[in-house]
């Protein structure tokens, strides 16, 4: 599966997430929030049903996704040139917020490089897909890319291929 760069990435102020370009000032300049829909609040974390089963999506219903590659409370995306341009880092300014159906006590926060936390459910990082275009998109579960494969998490926490 091909994947094409939209050079955009998440970053939240205030618990309502922005996009800019690049990462941890790699790109530094301030654009339109990709379709994931990374302009809105990223602080929640919701369920939702999909062709895959429920599956965590964000605050505006984009399906969320862990990396194959990362290590439990790890983001190895940050550290793989251009893969935060196409993978954007769940973030949130303080707390995350656990929607209904989702527990409480698997989410949590992990520090990147730049300052900002990213979102973790059961110790893995969450991303969007910053080429997705609409909500609860299950079509990039199981893509392989930047060393690793991309799949939605489910309540439990554990990976939905």
């Amino acid at each position: 599966m091909a994947l094409v760069a939209c050079g955009s990435q998440a970053k939240t102020t205030g618990g309502t997430a922005t996009a800019s370009t690049g990462y941890g000032g790699y790109g530094g300049s301030s654009s339109p929030a990709s379709s994931t829909g990374t302009a809105a609040s990223a602080s929640t974390v919701r369920l939702a049903t999909t062709s895959k089963g429920k599956i965590l999506v964000n605050s505006r219903g984009f399906t969320t996704f862990q990396f194959t590659a990362d290590h439990p409370g790890s983001d190895h995306c940050v550290k793989v040139s251009g893969c935060t341009s196409n993978w954007l880092p769940l973030t949130v300014k303080g707390r995350p917020t656990a929607g209904s159906g989702v527990k409480k006590s698997l989410l949590g926060t992990i520090k990147l490089p730049n300052g900002s936390h990213q979102v973790t459910y059961a110790g893995h990082p969450l991303y969007t897909y910053a080429g997705d275009s609409s909500p609860a998109n299950t079509g990039y579960i199981g893509a392989t890319s930047f060393g690793g494969t991309w799949l939605a998490v489910s309540v439990s926490g554990t990976a939905v291929h």
